[in-house]
């Protein structure tokens, strides 16, 4: 297990060197210039937007910049905002918690749902239970989650006053004060995954149950219970675990909109205000943390795979 865990890191580090290399080139090859933009809105002089050019090296070729960010990068350093002059590791630093907490509650309520939902209509197939699950299943994976979320605000924020609808909750205000702030960002980001993953968790145990040894296991006189949660959901959730970790990694990345919505202070939303006004630093560090995040979730789903099933091994 761990030569196979130093030969996964080993092989994520040109997958990260090209993923800066990509960001790095879109930026640069996208139009407009971010103290350009500074010259506008900020209303800041010539003679300081020449300065902020020749400081964060914008006045040197692209290939130039790159080597400097990548050496900078490997001092563990991911420079300064332009925008707001700020550290841009720090800035990481205080949001990806904040990420982090909303990708996994909004994964837990998904395989809340998703589990036994796939597990009764996988067991009742063609049921009235069935029938509902799947149509469920097929609304939540239609509906677009920037329509949810703001179908949620709109009733559950403005009309009931029921949620506050905005910001993160403390645990020092108390426990109500911070989850009544999580429940409507972790429904919007977590509704779609949990359809996707009630689809494939019925289909998955279908095509488990219908297997030779689940049919011995029953000629044997093994209780139905046995057979179900010790022989086939363990080999069913084995593509189960792989979509979750994936849409996990998908669910980082795909945090834009709902922090949007919500004001939630997290790394989708300093993306996203880095891309609208043009911040390099932002937008490349922002970018690098949601690809190392990605490669260790994988590596986690990788690992999971061994508890799952104790026949899979990497030696």
């Amino acid at each position: 297990m761990i030569p196979y865990i130093i030969r996964r890191f080993l092989i994520a580090i040109p997958v990260l060197l090209g993923i800066t290399f990509i960001t790095f080139a879109i930026i640069h090859l996208a139009p407009g210039d971010p103290i350009r933009m500074m010259l506008a809105t900020e209303k800041i002089t010539p003679a300081v937007a020449d300065h902020l050019t020749t400081y964060y090296g914008l006045d040197k070729p692209w290939y130039v910049q790159y080597a400097t960010y990548i050496g900078n990068l490997l001092r563990g350093d991911l420079g300064i905002s332009i925008t707001t002059r700020t550290s841009v590791s720090d800035s990481i630093k205080q949001r990806l918690p904040n990420t982090m907490l909303l990708a996994f509650s909004s994964m837990f309520l998904a395989l809340l749902i998703a589990i036994p939902i796939g597990i009764i209509s996988a067991t009742r197939r063609n049921s009235l239970a069935d029938y509902l699950s799947m149509t469920g299943a097929m609304i939540g994976v239609s509906m677009p989650n920037f329509w949810l979320g703001l179908l949620l605000l709109l009733l559950f924020g403005l009309r009931w006053k029921m949620l506050p609808i905005w910001g993160i909750g403390s645990l020092g205000n108390g426990l109500w004060d911070f989850l009544s702030h999580l429940i409507m960002p972790s429904i919007t980001l977590g509704t779609g995954l949990a359809a996707l993953l009630t689809r494939l968790t019925r289909a998955s145990l279908m095509e488990v149950l219908s297997e030779e040894y689940i049919r011995t296991a029953r000629a044997k006189g093994l209780r139905e219970r046995i057979v179900l949660y010790k022989h086939a959901l363990r080999n069913a959730l084995i593509p189960v675990t792989t979509t979750a970790g994936i849409q996990f990694g998908a669910l980082l990345g795909g945090a834009f909109i709902v922090e949007s919505i919500f004001s939630w202070p997290g790394m989708g939303r300093l993306a996203l205000q880095g891309i609208q006004k043009r911040d390099l630093p932002i937008i490349q560090g922002t970018t690098l943390v949601f690809a190392v995040c990605f490669v260790l979730v994988t590596l986690l789903v990788d690992i999971l795979y061994v508890f799952i099933d104790p026949r899979i091994r990497y030696d």
